[in-house]
């Protein structure tokens, strides 16, 4: 077999994903639809929660409020590469990452669960490891994969069951 023929038979190979969604800065919903729009560019789209306003979470004071969701669907790409693929999107779309945590921002896309692939790098920690503790991230979820919560409460102990 031809290098070429491995790398476009792994090409064909696709990972389930779920990414949480977030804005709170300027016109919330129309930033959550770009993105949705952008993530069609390194994912097949399945399922998009509806939109939840929630309160900001271990934010700096008079953060406002976030507009949340969850989508789920299926990539070509390896965790890596479609995590960098997320912060590029974001960064397109203008998110400036500074050293504030959780500063307000136009778009904030979390890469939440890659398949059952289990991860912990500088970079990347799959699960992410706060999902299961907010609310903002498990109620979206809820409406679109009763799967990937189950797979949350497996792989935190304590986590809330849904």
């Amino acid at each position: 077999m031809s290098t070429s023929s491995r790398t476009r038979s792994t090409s064909s190979i696709t990972s389930p994903v779920v990414v949480a969604l977030g804005s709170n800065l300027g016109d919330r919903r129309y930033h959550l639809a770009r993105a949705i729009d952008a993530l069609g560019s390194i994912m097949r789209v399945v399922r998009v929660s509806s939109i939840h306003e929630t309160a900001p979470v271990d934010a700096p004071s008079g953060s406002p409020p976030f507009l949340n969701m969850a989508v789920v669907g299926y990539t070509t790409l390896d965790a890596s590469t479609f995590l960098r693929a997320l912060h590029a999107i974001e960064h397109r779309m203008g998110r400036i990452r500074r050293r504030v945590r959780n500063e307000p921002r136009i778009i904030d896309l979390d890469l939440i669960l890659f398949g059952a692939y289990r991860v912990r790098s500088a970079a990347l920690t799959i699960p992410h490891p706060r999902a299961h503790l907010r609310p903002f991230v498990l109620d979206p979820l809820a409406e679109c994969s009763t799967p990937a919560i189950a797979f949350l409460n497996r792989a935190y102990d304590g986590a809330p069951k849904r």
